[in-house]
């Protein structure tokens, strides 16, 4: 067992790191409204899990990885790439090396192995721990979390989920839960963007009851880290993948811990300006994803979604790569040009 998860694990590639300094930014496109003095930009944001699980769990993805990384590269160089990229799984050594591939100037990575967890909650999960299942007690890979920017990094935190807070093979990861505050040149504050990816389902092999309240525990660790890390005036992205598919009872509990507006919603409800660019069936398309993103306003800059697609989906936009689409989100920031507002 131990074997298999540092192969799973990449450790020989450390995790992907790049820094940029504010003076290389790219100038933002800034409009200004009729009334002169609302000014607004776009900031598009892609959510993918790569499936950057390493030789024995996954054989054979050494290319696709490879693939990804120069299809995002080939956009950034047409200018057609997503500002962001919240990554998952980048947890082997190609999926690291693909990231850094992608050339974006910006990139910051999540906990690793042996971050400090939080400890919320000290009773057991309901139910037995299975080492044959990867309940071991112990981690052997970081969380395989990363943000990639085309902009500025002005501050990076990570929360590992508690160790009474996993259920089946994913407590074998250090998953958890990262923050990267990026400065869009001419907004007047950053935009805190989180990445998370939360405990699995069947994919766990962990009973239901105990896989389902794994994934409540870390979704009230998700909310009480963004609610500490968090600075009210600037606008907020969350998104990765929440494992939530399918699953109302997963719905229900999230929900309950986490208020900030969803992607989905916004977009399909009535009168929304959202261009959506992908198919969606049904009410709530939401349910049929693991892969999402919510939203909120700053206190002096507004945020919402104008448009929704695929990416890495087999179309136009890429091709399939990954057991997930990428989802990509474009948003519009709006403001007030007051100079006072200005963060530094």
């Amino acid at each position: 067992m131990a074997a298999f998860c540092l192969l799973v694990a990449g450790c020989g590639t450390p995790p992907p790191l790049r820094h940029m300094a504010p003076g290389q930014a790219p100038p933002a496109r800034i409009e200004t409204a009729a009334d002169g003095v609302t000014r607004t930009t776009t900031l598009s944001v892609l959510t993918y899990n790569v499936e950057g699980l390493g030789w024995p769990a996954r054989s054979g993805r050494a290319d696709d990885l490879r693939r990804i990384g120069e299809h995002l590269a080939a956009l950034r160089a047409a200018g057609k790439a997503p500002d962001v990229v919240m990554f998952q799984e980048v947890f082997s050594g190609a999926a690291k090396k693909a990231v850094l591939a992608t050339g974006y100037p910006a990139i910051v990575s999540g906990p690793r192995r042996t971050a400090p967890h939080v400890r919320m909650f000290s009773d057991k999960l309901p139910g037995r721990a299975k080492m044959g299942r990867g309940e071991l007690g112990i981690r052997l890979t970081g969380s395989g979390l990363v943000i990639a920017s085309s902009y500025p990094v002005q501050l990076t935190r990570g929360q590992a989920y508690g160790r009474r807070s996993c259920a089946g093979i994913d407590c074998l990861a250090n998953k958890g839960v990262m923050l990267a505050r990026i400065a869009v040149p001419g907004v007047p504050v950053p935009v805190d963007l989180y990445d998370t990816h939360m405990n699995s389902r069947l994919a766990s092999k962990a009973p239901l009851f105990r896989n389902l309240e794994a994934h409540t525990r870390q979704a009230n660790e998700a909310s009480a880290f963004i609610d500490r890390s968090h600075d009210d005036r600037f606008p907020i992205v969350f998104g990765g993948d929440f494992n939530m598919r399918h699953s109302q009872g997963r719905w229900d509990n999230f929900t309950r811990y986490q208020p900030m507006e969803l992607v989905h919603r916004a977009c399909i409800a009535p009168g929304s300006a959202c261009d959506v660019r992908m198919s969606w069936d049904g009410d709530a398309p939401w349910v049929d994803t693991q892969d999402l993103q919510f939203f909120e306003a700053g206190e002096n800059v507004d945020i919402a979604p104008i448009r929704v697609e695929a990416l890495f989906d087999g179309g136009p936009n890429g091709p399939e790569l990954s057991d997930h689409d990428g989802f990509l989100v474009t948003y519009r920031l709006s403001w007030q040009d007051k100079s006072h507002l200005t963060v530094r």
